[in-house]
C-alpha cells in the first residue's frame, strides 16, 4: 500500500511523533508575478526535532522560511508559532515571537561596520524586554562566542573573519537571545568540506545543549543526513515526501532519488 501524497510505503513510514508541536504550516500558497513558488505546502516542526526541508534552488525554501517569521507574506495558508498564529500579530507581539526565534541567515548577515562583540550586542538592545535593561553584556557576550569556540575574535571586525568563522559568529548573535527555535537557511552553503562539518558539528551541540527546535533548509545531502531527526522534500510547491534520510534514500521514486544521486 501506498501513501499517493507522500510517495513513502505507508509501513516505512515512522510513527508520528508524540512530541509537541512548536510550529506548524498548513496550505501555504505563495506567488510572484503569477508563478507558483509554494502551492499548498504543509508541514510540523516537533519540540526538540532537528527537521530538515530539502528542495532545488529555488524551490520555494527560503520564501517558506520568511513566511515564517513574517518577512515575507504569504497568498494565503495558515502558520502558527508556539501557539500563535503569525498573520494575527500585531508588529508588537510578533517582535516579542522573534526573540524566541533565532535566524541563521545564508550569507551570515553580520555588520560590516560592526565589530564581533557590537555584533552580538544588537540584538540585546533591540529587545530589551527579554532581559531588561543590559548595563554590562559581556558575560553574555563571551558566552556565545564560547559556544561556537570564538570568544578570541570578540574584538574583530567581520572583515577579519573568514568564511566558516562569520557562520559561527552569525550562530552566536543567534544564540544570545536563548531562542527556543533557531532557523537555519543554507548553514553550509559556500563553504568547504571541513569547515560545513564543523558547522554542522555545532549544530548538533547546540540542539543537545540548549534542547533548541531547529528546521534546517538545505540542499546539501550530507548535511542532512547528519543532523536530520526528519525530512521533507519540498518539490512544486509542496511537501512531496517526508520520512528519515534512511527512508527516502532508498525510494525509487525519480522525482526523491534525484536528491540522493551523487
Amino acid at each position: 500500500m501506498m501513501d499517493e501524497e507522500k510517495n513513502i510505503p505507508v509501513k516505512n513510514r515512522p510513527k508520528a511523533p508524540t512530541k509537541e508541536v512548536i510550529m506548524e504550516i498548513k496550505d501555504l500558497y505563495k506567488s510572484f508575478s503569477g508563478h507558483k513558488v509554494l502551492n499548498g505546502f504543509h508541514m510540523k516542526l516537533h519540540k526538540g526535532e532537528n527537521l530538515v526541508v530539502m528542495g532545488k534552488s529555488g524551490s520555494g525554501k527560503s520564501v517558506m522560511i520568511k513566511c515564517l517569521v513574517g518577512l515575507i507574506q504569504p497568498d494565503t495558508g495558515y502558520i502558527s508559532v508556539m501557539g500563535k498564529e503569525i498573520k494575527n500579530l500585531d508588529r508588537e507581539t510578533l517582535d516579542e515571537l522573534r526573540s524566541d526565534i533565532g535566524f541563521l541567515f545564508q550569507g551570515s548577515a553580520l555588520y560590516d561596520s560592526m565589530t564581533v562583540r557590537e555584533n552580538l550586542e544588537f540584538p540585546l538592545r533591540r529587545h530589551k524586554e527579554k532581559f531588561g535593561k543590559q548595563t554590562d553584556t559581556q558575560a553574555l557576550v563571551v558566552e556565545a562566542l564560547e559556544n561556537v569556540g570564538l570568544a578570541h575574535t570578540i574584538d574583530l571586525m567581520p572583515e577579519e573573519l573568514s568564511g566558516g568563522m562569520k557562520r559561527r559568529v552569525a550562530l552566536a548573535r543567534t544564540l544570545i537571545l536563548r531562542p527556543k527555535i533557531i532557523l537555519y537557511d543554507e548553514p553550509t552553503s559556500g563553504l568547504d568540506p571541513i569547515t560545513s562539518k564543523e558547522i554542522i558539528e555545532l549544530m548538533r551541540n547546540i540542539q543537545l545543549k540548549y534542547g533548541t527546535s531547529s528546521l534546517i533548509i538545505t540542499h546539501d545531502v550530507d548535511c542532512a543526513r547528519v543532523i536530520s531527526d526528519r525530512m521533507i522534500l519540498l518539490v512544486d510547491g509542496i511537501n512531496y515526501a517526508e520520512g528519515s534520510y534512511a527512508q527516502l534514500s532508498q525510494s525509487k521514486d525519480p522525482k526523491i532519488e534525484a536528491f540522493f544521486k551523487k
